[in-house]
């Protein structure tokens, strides 16, 4: 979920660790293939999928192998949460300020980008009055930036990529953040054994150098389980996507 240039070769050597510790599985990661096709695939071994689709499509389809551990300030191991971000010269201080305004968001199986936001205006009462998909993350900052969205909803591991590697991220202000969830989860094909592949990728993290942890962000797994992503609401898509 989090390879981009700057992190590709250290999900690689993490994949190679774990490869070498379980005894099979390909020799390179996929980075080519359809995501859905890809994660209920039946020879999956191990990927990563955001928990919306974990919740929804995806339920009952894969195995959850564990959570990662992500080197975010104020969550607890195994959850994270999503910042809003506006431009740095917009004097508005909360989100709510831009109920009117144009919300970018990835995608509608995003939880980041569209559910954990559209929940946490619904909790308050409104809605965001205008959207605009924009495909990643890294297009939702950039949206902001050059004005076409007045705010999105970024999770706080992909933010921190954006602002140590985005040369637009200066033109970024967080102004909140929505409420904490389970972490994007490790998954593997429905009828595999998911304990040795947790063993292997708990072990290839343990070997990771520091600098490959840290352009990461992540220090470890916890199992969490699959109902608490379960429990986590689903908002309807927006409404562009329903017509």
């Amino acid at each position: 979920m989090y390879d981009r240039p700057e992190t590709a070769a250290a999900n690689d050597r993490l994949w190679h660790a774990v490869r070498s510790r379980l005894g099979f599985g390909p020799e390179a990661l996929s980075r080519d293939s359809d995501l859905f096709a890809q994660w209920a695939a039946p020879d999956l071994v191990l990927s990563q999928t955001c928990g919306l689709p974990f919740r929804t499509r995806l339920r009952g389809r894969v195995r959850l192998v564990a959570t990662p551990v992500y080197d975010l300030p104020d969550c607890a191991p195994g959850q994270y949460v999503s910042h809003f971000v506006v431009r740095r010269d917009d004097p508005r201080q909360d989100p709510r300020d831009h109920a009117d305004g144009t919300l970018a968001y990835n995608e509608a199986g995003s939880h980041s980008g569209w559910a954990a936001p559209a929940g946490w205006a619904q909790a308050r009462g409104f809605a965001f009055a205008r959207t605009v998909r924009t495909g990643a993350h890294l297009e939702s900052a950039r949206a902001v930036t050059e004005g076409r969205a007045d705010i999105a909803a970024i999770d706080a591991l992909s933010l921190r990529m954006i602002l140590r590697h985005a040369c637009f991220a200066p033109g970024l202000r967080v102004i909140g953040s929505t409420e904490a969830s389970p972490a994007p989860p490790y998954i593997t094909a429905a009828d595999r054994d998911p304990a040795p592949i947790r063993a292997a990728l708990r072990d290839g993290l343990a070997g990771l150098s520091p600098a490959d942890r840290d352009t990461l962000g992540i220090t470890g797994l916890v199992e969490l389980g699959e109902e608490a992503y379960f429990a986590v609401p689903t908002p309807a898509p927006p409404a562009s996507e329903l017509t």
